[in-house]
Protein backbone atom coordinates (compact mmCIF):
# COMPACT_ATOMS: atom_id res chain seq x y z
CA UNK A 1 0.00 0.00 0.00
CA UNK A 2 1.27 3.34 -0.81
CA UNK A 3 1.72 6.61 1.12
CA UNK A 4 -0.99 8.92 -0.05
CA UNK A 5 0.08 10.98 -2.77
CA UNK A 6 -0.06 14.32 -0.27
CA UNK A 7 1.84 12.99 2.10
CA UNK A 8 4.60 11.53 0.32
CA UNK A 9 5.02 14.55 -2.07
CA UNK A 10 5.24 16.91 1.15
CA UNK A 11 7.81 14.56 2.80
CA UNK A 12 10.06 14.69 -0.86
CA UNK A 13 10.05 18.37 -0.66
CA UNK A 14 11.45 18.43 2.32
CA UNK A 15 14.10 15.72 1.45
CA UNK A 16 14.99 17.85 -1.45
CA UNK A 17 15.23 21.09 0.77
CA UNK A 18 17.54 19.14 3.43
CA UNK A 19 19.90 18.30 0.46
CA UNK A 20 20.41 21.34 -0.99
CA UNK A 21 18.28 21.45 -3.80
CA UNK A 22 15.30 23.26 -4.91
CA UNK A 23 11.94 21.91 -5.03
CA UNK A 24 8.60 23.51 -5.60
CA UNK A 25 5.07 21.67 -6.28
CA UNK A 26 4.42 22.80 -9.85
CA UNK A 27 0.91 21.21 -10.02
CA UNK A 28 -1.26 19.38 -6.88
CA UNK A 29 -3.20 16.67 -8.22
CA UNK A 30 -5.35 13.78 -6.44
CA UNK A 31 -4.20 14.16 -2.84
CA UNK A 32 -4.90 10.05 -1.93
CA UNK A 33 -3.43 8.33 -5.23
CA UNK A 34 -2.49 10.67 -8.48
CA UNK A 35 0.51 10.04 -10.23
CA UNK A 36 3.37 12.09 -9.49
CA UNK A 37 5.88 13.10 -11.87
CA UNK A 38 9.03 15.00 -11.04
CA UNK A 39 11.43 16.70 -13.43
CA UNK A 40 14.55 17.53 -12.60
CA UNK A 41 16.56 20.60 -14.12
CA UNK A 42 20.33 21.05 -13.75
CA UNK A 43 19.94 24.33 -14.83
CA UNK A 44 22.21 23.85 -17.66
CA UNK A 45 19.53 23.63 -20.40
CA UNK A 46 19.49 19.60 -19.93
CA UNK A 47 16.09 18.08 -17.76
CA UNK A 48 15.57 14.45 -16.81
CA UNK A 49 11.18 13.41 -16.18
CA UNK A 50 10.66 10.56 -13.36
CA UNK A 51 7.47 8.66 -13.36
CA UNK A 52 5.85 5.96 -11.43
CA UNK A 53 7.64 2.37 -12.12
CA UNK A 54 5.68 -0.23 -13.73
CA UNK A 55 4.06 -2.15 -10.22
CA UNK A 56 5.77 -5.34 -11.80
CA UNK A 57 9.06 -3.57 -11.43
CA UNK A 58 8.34 -3.09 -7.54
CA UNK A 59 8.76 -6.71 -7.12
CA UNK A 60 10.29 -8.37 -3.47
CA UNK A 61 11.69 -4.67 -2.83
CA UNK A 62 11.63 -3.98 1.21
CA UNK A 63 10.56 -0.70 2.71
CA UNK A 64 10.37 0.63 -0.99
CA UNK A 65 6.70 2.85 -1.19
CA UNK A 66 7.49 3.93 -4.95
CA UNK A 67 9.58 2.93 -7.27
CA UNK A 68 10.46 5.48 -10.40
CA UNK A 69 11.94 5.49 -14.11
CA UNK A 70 13.16 7.93 -16.26
CA UNK A 71 10.40 8.79 -18.95
CA UNK A 72 12.85 8.55 -21.78
CA UNK A 73 15.68 7.02 -23.01
CA UNK A 74 18.58 9.30 -23.22
CA UNK A 75 19.73 10.53 -19.63
CA UNK A 76 19.31 13.86 -20.42
CA UNK A 77 16.88 15.83 -22.55
CA UNK A 78 16.36 19.24 -23.70
CA UNK A 79 13.64 21.05 -21.23
CA UNK A 80 11.19 21.42 -24.07
CA UNK A 81 11.45 17.54 -24.78
CA UNK A 82 10.56 16.73 -20.83
CA UNK A 83 8.00 19.58 -21.19
CA UNK A 84 5.98 18.22 -23.90
CA UNK A 85 5.73 14.67 -22.61
CA UNK A 86 4.44 15.94 -19.14
CA UNK A 87 2.06 17.63 -21.43
CA UNK A 88 0.88 14.34 -22.97
CA UNK A 89 0.89 12.83 -19.28
CA UNK A 90 -1.51 15.41 -17.69
CA UNK A 91 -4.15 15.46 -20.85
CA UNK A 92 -4.26 11.42 -20.49
CA UNK A 93 -4.64 12.07 -16.24
CA UNK A 94 -5.37 15.16 -15.21
CA UNK A 95 -5.01 14.39 -11.59
CA UNK A 96 -1.31 14.05 -11.64
CA UNK A 97 0.86 15.67 -9.81
CA UNK A 98 4.16 17.64 -10.76
CA UNK A 99 6.84 18.65 -8.59
CA UNK A 100 10.11 20.62 -10.43
CA UNK A 101 12.99 19.81 -8.92
CA UNK A 102 16.39 22.62 -9.28
CA UNK A 103 19.46 20.93 -8.94
CA UNK A 104 23.24 21.26 -10.48
CA UNK A 105 24.17 17.77 -9.99
CA UNK A 106 21.08 16.50 -11.63
CA UNK A 107 20.09 14.25 -8.24
CA UNK A 108 16.67 12.85 -8.58
CA UNK A 109 16.42 11.51 -4.66
CA UNK A 110 13.96 8.45 -5.89
CA UNK A 111 14.03 5.13 -5.45
CA UNK A 112 14.68 4.04 -9.64
CA UNK A 113 13.43 1.20 -11.35
CA UNK A 114 17.12 -0.91 -13.06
Amino acid sequence: MHLRADIWVSGYLRRCAVEGATAVLRKRGAAEAGAIFVRVDRLDGQTALYGPAPQSELGAREGIDRLWARMHAQAWVDPLDSEQRLRREMDFDPDLWIVEVEDRKGRCFLDLAD
